[in-house]
């Protein structure tokens, strides 16, 4: 697969008399790819069932006769001024009852059928006007679902959804709803909250204290399948007019939706890569880590969403926005370290990324994006990224294609279990996402290349160990398939905790195949609080308390359990450090025959069908094992 390079265009935001000028200094970098228009409506359609589309026909034929490929936005994350007036209630409303305000983006409710119904018109002008224009090579629905904490809203129409949602899921007989199922699944006698109808069901927020588990449960799945909804929505109308591939782009550790519910619609997924953003405010990490990694983000992140997109566009996928200097909206935002642009672009490729799109071509002059870098700064001078990006393009140029083959373990990441986390954390910062990471990190610091699976995955034999920390609801086709497997399963903790309702199973947690063990009681732990493990690592946060005749191969010092296993299955009964994670991975990689490196901090490698990538996120060099590769430094080695 052809690696490229493109960026994110906004010619609505410049003067007609530079577009030419802008398509080819694009296309002399070297540049496949331009998106555009995923912002425009209010240019596109000024007021109600008036268009201007000349801008937009233009700027695509400038670009495309330029040598680019379009890939062209459906502009509904920003419905214009026009549109609120004509449905006020489409906007989504907050946890506290507030209602988001115009002046922003991003302002809409995905249970509103007016908005909708604006959606699917929209839509379907753009993709009858250049569904087969042959300069618009590729789509991208809306824009980052879920950023901006948007995917939750508890409006009107979301509870009046909602009411029709529980009743498909708990139907009786005839297809009308139960609610005596919906009861008993939710346990509602617990502190009188039983319904008689479906028409009793509010949303839960602005109860007294904490709502029902398994209502929020539901919510959530039902907001999940909202968003999935109205991509569907979308997608279903772009295919009956043009052939071309479609993607999203999603964002870094958002998780309020099943992206792979999402992705099982598109052709592409995409995301959009922010590194130094990230580590100030999505990277969960020690303040001596983000100041060390402060100018080169955190050296395991990005790969992870990289691994995880490559999961959820069914190994196609690309970076659809790459962050090329100072960001505007973190904490801190510092320049990266000269080098790491270069760094970011081939991490991902070596991940598999068809494509890599540096957001933006020109830093804008106004409004709330004004501080956040471009490749051109606003007087169109390049900036730094530009020579990267030039000395990538020039790289590429004898680079051969990318293909990730499967990889040496493999890790099980699931939505609903950090739903289920975040409504019942035990303990204050407790996040499945976390751990599912540390385990990440763990494995990549020991040079291993990770395949990330969804939780509908059938076969596992293909690998020697499978991690699944944390699943708090095992589905039962991903159980059957863990029980089949002739792989090691690596569980814990809190797999197996809850059924389908958040209820704890019968005869207690875990409830995991072809492991008998028991639960009998869990504890949280201050922060200042750790459990040595025999032989160096620690327990932290969250531990579990097991009864069980499996044998322990890992324990605390004072000799209870930390790990046991019992055949081909294993089940770390609480968090670990970083060094326990690592001892878990290491132990488990070399009884199934999988080598591993000790790699130094800040070194990470990739290994493709052709070459082994090094990288290292170090602002000084790094020596190792005979190599030396300078700061923000990539090598690429032939693969022997």
């Amino acid at each position: 697969m052809k690696r490229t390079l493109g960026t994110c265009y906004y010619p609505e935001h410049w003067s007609r008399d530079i577009w030419e000028r802008d398509a080819q200094q694009m296309a002399d970098l070297g540049l496949t790819w331009v998106r555009i228009g995923e912002f425009a409506w209010s240019r596109l359609e000024p007021s109600p069932g008036q268009f201007d589309f000349e801008w937009l026909d233009q700027a695509i034929d400038i670009l495309g006769r330029a040598g680019l490929r379009v890939v062209l936005g459906t502009p509904t994350a920003t419905p214009p001024r026009w549109v609120v007036d004509k449905h006020p209630d489409m906007i989504a409303v907050d946890a506290q009852g507030r209602p988001r305000k115009f002046g922003s983006r991003r302002h809409y409710c995905f249970s509103h059928a007016g908005y909708r119904d604006e959606t699917a018109r929209i839509v379907t002008i753009l993709a009858k006007r250049y569904g087969k224009n042959p300069y618009v090579a590729a789509w991208q629905t809306d824009n980052e679902y879920g950023c901006h904490d948007t995917i939750l809203s508890y409006s009107d129409a979301a509870r009046n959804e909602f009411r029709g949602w529980l009743r498909a899921r708990y139907a009786g007989a005839g297809n009308d709803g139960d609610i005596d199922a919906l009861n008993a699944a939710w346990g509602n006698v617990f502190w009188s909250m039983e319904y008689s109808d479906f028409d009793q069901i509010d949303l839960p927020n602005l109860t007294v204290t904490e709502p029902n588990p398994a209502h929020v449960l539901d919510f959530r799945r039902f907001s999940s399948d909202q968003v999935v909804r109205y991509n569907r929505l979308q997608v279903d109308i772009l295919r009956q007019y043009t052939d071309a591939p479609i993607a999203h782009n999603y964002m870094g550790r958002i998780t309020d939706f099943d992206h792979y519910d999402v992705g099982r619609d598109l052709d592409i997924a995409s995301w959009d890569s922010y590194p130094l953003g990230f580590l100030e405010d999505r990277v969960t990490a020690s303040e001596d880590h983000r100041a060390l990694f402060y100018r080169q983000g955190d050296p395991d992140f990005q790969a992870f969403h990289h691994d995880l997109y490559r999961a959820v566009g069914r190994e196609r996928w690309w970076i659809m926005e790459q962050q090329p200097g100072p960001v505007n909206w973190a904490p801190y935002n510092p320049a990266p370290l000269p080098g790491m642009v270069r760094l970011w672009t081939w991490e991902a490729f070596a991940h598999g990324a068809e494509a890599v799109c540096y957001f933006r071509w020109r830093q804008a002059p106004m409004a709330q994006e004004q501080m956040h870098a471009g490749m051109l700064r606003p007087d169109s001078v390049p900036a730094a990224a530009y020579h990267e990006a030039a000395q990538v393009m020039a790289e590429l140029a004898d680079a051969p294609a990318v293909t990730c083959p499967k990889g040496d373990v493999a890790l099980i990441f699931d939505y609903q279990s950090q739903w289920a986390w975040e409504i019942q954390p035990h303990c204050q910062g407790l996040s499945y996402f976390d751990i599912v990471f540390d385990v990440y990190r763990a494995m990549r610091s020991l040079g291993l290349s990770v395949d990330i699976l969804a939780p509908d995955t059938q076969d596992l034999d293909a690998y020697g160990v499978v991690f699944a920390p944390g699943l708090m609801h095992i589905p039962a086709a991903l159980e059957q398939a863990m029980a089949a497997t002739q792989a090691r399963v690596i569980h814990g903790p809190r797999s197996g905790a809850r059924d389908a309702s958040f209820n704890i199973p019968d005869g207690l947690p875990p409830k995991i195949a072809n492991l008998d063990a028991t639960v009998s009681y869990v504890e949280s732990l201050r922060p200042s609080v750790q459990i040595p493990l025999a032989g160096g690592g620690a327990m932290r946060s969250y531990r579990e308390h097991l009864e069980t005749q499996a044998e322990a191969i890992l324990t605390t010092t004072e000799g209870a359990a930390a790990m046991v296993e019992q055949g081909s299955v294993a089940y770390v009964c609480g968090i670990l450090d970083d060094a326990g994670w690592r001892r878990v991975v290491e132990n488990e990689c070399d009884r199934a025959g999988i080598v591993t490196l000790d790699l130094p901090m800040g070194l990470r490698t990739r290994v493709t069908e052709t070459e082994r990538f090094w990288f290292n996120h170090l602002p000084h060099q790094i020596t190792w094992n005979g190599m030396t590769v300078p700061p923000a430094g990539v090598i690429r080695q032939a693969k022997s």
